[in-house]
């Protein structure tokens, strides 16, 4: 009988190939297969290139299609097929890696993989191997401390509606917003009301090509890049 594989959720980090960890390196070297996530009109992976330079040139590639919804049937059911693309690999006896922007625990698309395979298949094995988040690579490349001493720091999505977005700002001492780009009027416009504007840093692009970094949002464009984020500090330093 053939011994099942074991899938690891692997973070990428932000978009330097450098900062993969040693360990995410090691696995990923050591696996049969590698599933990367791409939207369903496409069958591009940020993840996957960033990962690329440290993976064996014959390992096999899986790109599994996630469909840009908030139809809660269309994405259980993409949830449940991609699930069991992964159990059958798995079960087939391959070790196997899925790459996730970031860190896989984090706003991520592995996070919702890994509860389908669990309710699926709750006899295989996985695993977790932490990555880099673009706001603690955002924070080092401009030097932003994000917390000291007594300090809170709250970590939140720009999905969050503006009433909650300003809840969220009024409780803590620094902030980080994540996914910037989808409600990023409200966003500047709640900024603004608090009085926080200036004391926002917007980075986007953080690694790659073409990256942009904004010491004031106010600076910012309309609409910013899909990779952007925001970093807030209510007391800067002098």
């Amino acid at each position: 009988m053939t011994k099942p594989g074991m899938l690891y959720g692997i973070g990428v980090g932000p978009g330097d190939p450098e900062l993969l960890t040693l360990k995410a390196v090691r696995i990923l070297n050591d696996a049969d297969v590698v599933f990367a996530a791409s939207s369903t009109k496409n069958d591009y992976s940020t993840a996957l290139n960033i990962a690329r330079p440290h993976m064996r040139k014959e390992v096999r590639i899986v790109q599994l299609g996630f469909p840009m919804t908030r139809d809660k049937a269309l994405l259980r059911n993409a949830w449940e097929t991609n699930a069991n693309i992964v159990a059958e690999e798995l079960r087939d006896g391959n070790n196997a890696v899925f790459l996730t922007l970031g860190d896989p625990l984090t706003y991520s698309t592995f996070g919702y993989l890994l509860n389908t395979l669990k309710r699926l298949a709750p006899e295989l094995r996985t695993g977790v191997v932490p990555g880099i988040t673009s706001y603690q690579a955002a924070a080092a490349r401009v030097g932003f401390i994000l917390a000291e001493s007594k300090e809170s720091l709250v970590v939140t999505s720009g999905v969050c509606d503006k009433n909650r977005l300003k809840e969220l700002l009024d409780n803590a001492d620094n902030a980080v917003i994540l996914k910037t780009y989808k409600n990023f009027t409200e966003i500047r416009d709640t900024l603004n009301e608090l009085r926080l504007d200036d004391k926002t840093v917007l980075v986007s692009r953080l690694g790659m090509e073409n990256e942009s970094i904004l010491m004031d949002i106010k600076d910012a464009p309309e609409k910013p890049h899909y990779f952007s984020l925001a970093l807030v500090r209510k007391n800067p330093h002098e």
